[in-house]
């Protein structure tokens, strides 16, 4: 196994060199001004402790595993591809984001049931203007960093992407555009006359919704899940994330970090490059 160390910050060699100890590893290579690769690593109970404790990302990873491996990257949308939750700051337009924002708290942590989140939070933006989706768009909606080079090299290696999200079609289908991504799906929220119903439209795109919409799109693609990789950041994302063969925890929830292949907790999304990349 590679065990590959990356930070936003300068990683002095003295860390570096310490978790080169701690796995037995054969050899040090920087392969960039925050990156290091410790060739021929061993597993060693410390080092997630300590690498969280200094902001270090890690992650092992076998020798001959390559980002043009895998045929489809999957996403969670809101807090992993971008830095909002778009509820929430839809909600703000009302004057209700603390509530709102509460509920997906509870939710994102695996308190409340989504779906049953996802009506009551919806539900309280009943009447506000359709013009609201637009100016979290235009004003509030930015992408996580790093995820322009990611989603670069991916297609670079001709790696398939869809963003799935338990989030509003509104925001997935102009970030389709946007960036290129090759499938999206969403829930669509219902507007009659101009404003908001408090209701959505259609099954609820829920934790097992992500999972099914992986599957149907990987096996539309003749993928085997090995062949796929999906991050996230809530409770929500795990059904999702288990169906791949490699999972990764965005900045994300205890529960996620707990159970997902390999977390990224500084880094940008680019972190994924540096795992899988050559």
């Amino acid at each position: 196994m590679n065990l590959i160390l990356q930070a936003t910050h300068d990683i002095p060699s003295a860390q570096v060199e310490h978790l080169a100890r701690l796995s037995s590893a054969a050899r040090i290579e920087q392969v960039a001004t925050h990156l290091y690769r410790l060739t021929e690593a061993k597993l060693h109970a410390e080092i997630a402790a300590y690498c969280f404790e200094h902001r270090i990302d890690y992650g092992f990873v076998p020798r001959n595993k390559r980002l043009s491996d895998f045929g489809l990257v999957v996403m969670d949308m809101d807090s992993t591809l971008i830095s909002i939750e778009c509820i929430d700051e839809i909600a703000d337009m009302q004057g209700l984001k603390p509530q709102v924002a509460a509920i997906t708290e509870s939710a994102m942590r695996g308190e409340i049931e989504f779906a049953e989140s996802l009506r009551r939070r919806v539900a309280l933006l009943e009447g506000l203007d359709e013009a609201a989706l637009q100016r979290v768009y235009d004003e509030r909606l930015q992408l996580n960093p790093g995820a322009e080079i990611m989603l670069a090299q991916l297609k670079q290696h001709g790696v398939r992407t869809l963003l799935v999200s338990g989030g509003f079609v509104f925001f997935t289908d102009r970030l389709k555009t946007r960036l290129g991504l090759d499938f999206t799906h969403a829930n669509t929220l219902e507007i009659v006359d101009g404003k908001l119903t408090g209701k959505v439209s259609g099954k609820i795109v829920d934790a097992q919704g992500k999972a099914d919409w992986l599957n149907h799109v990987r096996e539309e693609l003749g993928l085997k899940p090995e062949q796929v990789i999906a991050m996230g950041d809530g409770a929500n994302d795990l059904k999702m994330m288990a169906q791949a063969g490699v999972s990764i925890a965005y900045h994300a929830k205890p529960v996620v970090r707990e159970q997902a292949s390999y977390a990224l907790n500084f880094v940008g999304l680019d972190g994924l490059v540096n795992l899988l990349g050559n």
